[in-house]
């Protein structure tokens, strides 16, 4: 074990010290199974220490939430007013790309955080998206104007939710690059000549273990996974709490299951989207389209993916990360031969961007399932991609 420094030399930033390491732990494993003990261990410290300075855990992962929000508020507001808006992303693509390890916390775990809480985070990101509106010199933006807005930043902050690794410059123009032109996008224009794409149907729940996957999605998205009992799943498909272990050997398999059951959805879908389809833009587009419509209809299920399987053991995470490089190697092959510029380490970020983009701007839509939704959504994605 690490022995903690001596008071004579205690570096001044130790408070820094354990919020940068606290916020990858977080990001990593997410706020339930992150442990205090383990970042402690990444700073060099005794749990006692670590104590000395947050009260418990819920005072550090509110201190890892905000230090990222305040880094982004003071990135911005750095820039001058009358500075033209690729220098306001640019800030913004800088401070997250560098913070790029603990910078992810508040896009999912932030439900955890209280109330109040919730609310001053909300209005740090309303300040930055209103410096991003008023650099694209709109003193009252319209909805559409700041859904791009919104969107731009949710390219930019993608970079928080992925490990592919590439240099910290390459990164920031191929962002920033991407960004600008979500905001150059018309979210009013679709995306040209998609075809009409369809998804499998949503399996009938015709056994036991089928019903209470159902049952288990909407309770773990509106309470939050850690906050759901076995009991409470039991109990929505009319069971006892130990007759549950007979279906599932504890909860994290239940969401396992019902994320590889989505995941074989999403992969049938494009399977069945691009057969016949030749062209790789035509194809990019329907992926897009393929991509959004899951995200619209599969929300409960895909919102309480994003923000759990970080915490999940790693023998059930395994199919599943399997199973998302596999979809992602799909549209990097089809990018990269539209884009023959793109190598693939380049094709990947941008992937990843456009699910940045549909992941905040759908938020920003409260997933209001519509027609014109869908096609604004997914004009922004083929625009974060450059195609």
């Amino acid at each position: 074990m690490t022995a903690e420094p001596t008071a004579g030399v205690r570096p001044r930033n130790r408070k820094q010290l354990i919020v940068e390491a606290a916020g990858r732990v977080f990001s990593e494993r997410g706020y339930h199974a992150a442990a205090m003990e383990e970042i402690a261990v990444g700073v060099g410290i005794t749990a006692a220490a670590l104590y000395r300075h947050f009260p418990n855990k819920y005072a550090l992962f509110a201190e890892c939430a905000n230090v990222m929000a305040d880094r982004l508020v003071e990135a911005v507001d750095d820039v001058p007013r009358d500075a033209a808006l690729t220098d306001v992303l640019a800030a913004a693509t800088r401070v997250t790309v560098t913070h790029r390890a603990s910078g992810g916390v508040h896009r999912w775990e932030a439900r955890y955080l209280n109330r109040e809480d919730r609310r001053l985070l909300r209005a740090k990101f309303a300040h930055v998206v209103d410096r991003v509106t008023e650099a694209m010199g709109l003193e009252h933006p319209s909805p559409e104007e700041h859904l791009r807005a919104v969107a731009a930043l949710g390219a930019i902050g993608s970079i928080t939710m992925h490990h592919t690794s590439i240099a910290q410059r390459r990164v920031e123009d191929l962002l920033l690059a991407s960004a600008l032109r979500v905001i150059a996008t018309d979210p009013a224009a679709g995306i040209g000549d998609a075809r009409f794409v369809e998804l499998p149907a949503q399996p009938v729940a015709r056994t036991r273990r089928a019903e209470i996957l159902e049952a288990a999605i909407p309770l773990f998205e509106k309470d939050g996974f850690a906050n759901v009992t076995n009991g409470r799943i039991a109990e929505a498909v009319g069971l006892v709490p130990s007759a549950l272990y007979r279906y599932f050997p504890g909860k994290a398999d239940i969401l396992a299951a019902a994320c590889l059951q989505a995941a074989a959805v999403l992969a049938q879908a494009v399977e069945q989207n691009l057969r016949g389809v030749a062209d790789p833009h035509d194809a990019l587009v329907a992926l897009t389209a393929t991509y959004v419509a899951y995200s619209f209809e599969r929300t409960a299920l895909t919102s309480v993916a994003n923000a759990e399987l970080v915490g999940l053991p790693a023998a059930l995470q395994r199919p599943l990360v399997v199973a998302q490089r596999e979809h992602i190697a799909v549209w990097e092959q089809q990018l990269r031969s539209a884009r023959p510029d793109l190598d693939s380490r380049q094709a990947r970020v941008l992937v990843h961007a456009g699910f940045g983009v549909v992941v905040e701007a759908g938020r920003r839509l409260r997933w209001h399932d519509t027609p014109g939704n869908r096609a604004a959504v997914g004009s922004l994605l083929v625009g974060a991609l450059g195609l």
